[in-house]
């Protein structure tokens, strides 16, 4: 057991997610997913975490591993052309991930996603935590905007645009 992460995850607390993302970035993040789903027929889901609770740490669940989980408990996978994507931070492990779901998943390599996660990690690097979040919508639109162009899908919103505090 990494004894430096379940350090990292005890002291990283909500303040940490406060101080990155005060409400002005959140209503920023959340107009960016607003804007972007006028632009194409797929939904976005922005979720962060601060860190992972005593159990999952245990058990030694990775950031991917609970972005999977989150896809499914805030039901991104629940869309109608199953397009839906969960951009995933955990802070604590200054990791994020991005799932898609399988109709976006089967068209698109995971290296453009890989490459968005990576350009995410740079930024919050430097403390853009803001600009980071956006790198990433701005990404998933492009990708939902060649697959799910909204002439050929119908625009309505199945997902929250706010971001998601876990």
């Amino acid at each position: 057991m990494d004894s430096m992460r379940i350090l990292r995850h005890l002291i990283t607390g909500q303040s940490a997610l406060k101080r990155a993302f005060p409400p002005t970035t959140l209503t920023v993040i959340e107009q960016a997913i607003a804007h972007s789903e006028t632009l194409h027929g797929g939904e976005i889901v922005f979720a962060m975490e601060a860190s992972l609770d005593l159990p999952l740490l245990l058990q030694k669940q990775i950031a991917r591993e609970r972005a999977i989980d989150v896809f499914s408990l805030l039901r991104v996978w629940d869309t109608e052309y199953n397009n839906g994507v969960l951009i995933y931070l955990l802070m604590a492990d200054h990791d994020v991930e991005i799932v898609a779901d399988r109709g976006i998943h089967a068209k698109v390599d995971q290296t453009v996603w890989e490459t968005a996660c990576t350009t995410m990690k740079t930024a919050f690097g430097h403390g853009q935590f803001e600009q980071g979040v956006l790198a990433g919508i701005d990404l998933s639109t492009r990708v939902l905007q060649q697959f799910f162009p909204t002439s050929t899908h119908q625009r309505k919103s199945e997902l929250p645009d706010r971001p998601v505090v876990l």
